[in-house]
């Protein structure tokens, strides 16, 4: 049985510029989509978080502004992670991952990643060995890929550097609002890390392949990286 791991952040709040505390988490649609996938095709999905914290979804998620004003949409997304809630209660940590028992690590957005992710301690080591063999997946939609940061070499280069990847760009960044008090930009780290960033405009969904490694880059991307996920699977 095909087994993934899906890991989202375990911070409910993103520190911005100006100090102040942003209520976030993980995004609804970045997670329900691709474990509804995953669930479908039969796999094992296992829920992983820094040191096991129980996560937090990113309130706006369920904004009707970015869930086509639909509220039946929204109302799903709250049913099946309220069908979840002992399972996210109840999240492996990311330090008690084998990366030897995974096919598939998929790392899901908001903006909570960009707070703990970016700097988790017990990645760089799980990403390097599921990167680093060509029958498993390494996945990240949206801010998911501000774990990457964290991801070195054991002799400091940086794990992604020159792969082609996307994730939440800067324009989407600034028309979100956020750009201005943000700490600091996804796609201008991720530029400056070395990677070879590429991204659509604004809100088109998006997904990029690069051998084992898939990226997509906002939350209407959610489903073409699962699927793109499904489709290195298949071969």
């Amino acid at each position: 049985m095909t087994s993934v791991a899906m890991i989202l952040t375990g911070s409910s709040v993103w520190t911005m510029k100006d100090g102040t505390p942003h209520p976030t988490g993980f995004w609804a649609e970045e997670f329900v989509k691709p474990h509804q996938t995953f669930t479908a095709a039969g796999f094992d999905v296992t829920v992983s978080t820094p040191l096991g914290r129980t996560p937090t979804a990113d309130p706006l998620s369920f904004n009707l502004g970015y869930n086509n004003n639909d509220r039946s949409v929204v109302d799903s997304f709250k049913q099946y992670l309220d069908a979840l809630r002992d399972r996210l209660e109840n999240t492996t940590p990311i330090a008690d991952l084998d990366p030897g028992a995974l096919d598939v690590v998929f790392v899901v957005g908001g903006h909570g990643p960009m707070q703990d992710l970016a700097v988790d301690p017990d990645i760089s080591a799980l990403f390097n060995a599921i990167l680093d063999d060509p029958s498993k997946i390494l996945a990240a939609v949206c801010h998911g890929p501000a774990s990457f940061l964290s991801a070195h070499r054991p002799d400091g280069t940086w794990l992604f550097r020159d792969r082609r990847l996307t994730g939440f760009s800067n324009e989407e960044e600034t028309q979100a609002t956020f750009a201005g008090n943000a700490p600091w930009l996804l796609e201008d780290r991720l530029r400056l890390a070395g990677a070879d960033y590429v991204a659509k405009p604004a809100w088109a969904p998006h997904a990029v392949t690069d051998g084992n490694l898939v990226t997509g880059q906002q939350n209407y991307s959610a489903q073409v990286t699962a699927d793109a996920v499904m489709n290195v699977i298949k071969g």
